[in-house]
């Protein structure tokens, strides 16, 4: 992975510029949004105008960074691709698992990592300005999201068996196609889909309960808020809209690291990428 990061330093360094700028300037929103209120309040319109503004600028910086992405990545998909065609000490089945690997680590670099970023640039500066504006609300921000950590950090090890047990099982699909034999086959996919499950309920298990902490703080949160003294409307809807977003990034952050564990199950498979 250090070598293809290497080769493509120039390129990876625009694309993670262009995710800092997008993810910057989306942190602004809940500020714009509340001035924009505020001001309309007043009859002035400078506060939506200025909305407009970082929503157009938004808009061409994020537009600009997927155009690019596209691009790049199919080119590092080929690349790669060919060279997990051209190893000799593979089956064919093996091969064809490995492809579809690389169309997840591909994924993950394309999709995946800017959101990762995003979330986690919003959630540092949400926490950031949620603690200038209250330190209790700060460090119940603190509390939760040390709770979600603990939460998939215990899962941690499971997650990564349970992706090994269904990787391994998908490296020998296109075997059991090409044998002609329907039992086999449906063994087969049997297998596969009761790692699925598994992963699957792991994961709705976890998510579940992360979201439990979440919603006991956010309507804390609004409560808090709401009887902290802030008179004005604006600065209210603002904080409230903070609370939101802490939500909203910190429930993402979990996910993120369960596909950062079947990303490194996957890596140790694709010879090609070491």
């Amino acid at each position: 992975m250090k070598k293809l990061m290497r080769q493509y330093r120039w390129q990876f360094s625009l694309t993670l510029l262009l995710v800092l700028l997008e993810a910057g300037l989306f942190l602004l929103f809940p500020l714009f949004i509340g001035q924009a209120i505020g001001d309309a309040m007043e009859a002035q319109y400078r506060g939506a105008y200025a909305l407009g503004c970082l929503g157009m600028a938004s808009l061409l910086v994020g537009a600009a960074r997927r155009f690019f992405d596209s691009r790049f990545y199919a080119k590092v998909y080929q690349r790669l691709g060919t060279a997990i065609g051209d190893e000799t000490d593979q089956s064919a089945s093996t091969k064809t698992a490995h492809l579809s690997f690389l169309t997840e680590v591909v994924e993950f670099f394309e999709n995946l990592m800017p959101q990762l970023i995003n979330s986690t640039i919003g959630l540092l500066g949400t926490v950031i300005i949620i603690g200038a504006i209250d330190l209790n609300l700060f460090w119940a921000c603190l509390v939760v999201l040390l709770l979600t950590f603990m939460v998939y950090a215990l899962s941690g090890k499971r997650t990564s068996n349970l992706n090994h047990g269904f990787n391994t099982e998908l490296e020998q699909q296109v075997d059991m196609v090409s044998s002609h034999q329907p039992i086999l086959l449906r063994y087969h996919l049997k297998r596969l889909m009761r790692w699925n499950i598994r992963l699957s309920d792991l994961e709705t298990i976890n998510f579940s309960i992360t979201w439990l902490f979440m919603m006991i703080f956010l309507v804390g949160g609004i409560i808090y808020a709401a009887q902290s003294g802030i008179a004005q409307y604006a600065a209210l809807f603002s904080l409230v809209l903070y609370l939101f977003q802490f939500i909203e990034t910190a429930i993402q952050l979990p996910i993120f690291y369960q596909q950062w564990l079947r990303l490194k199950v996957i890596l140790e498979r694709l010879r090609v990428l070491v």
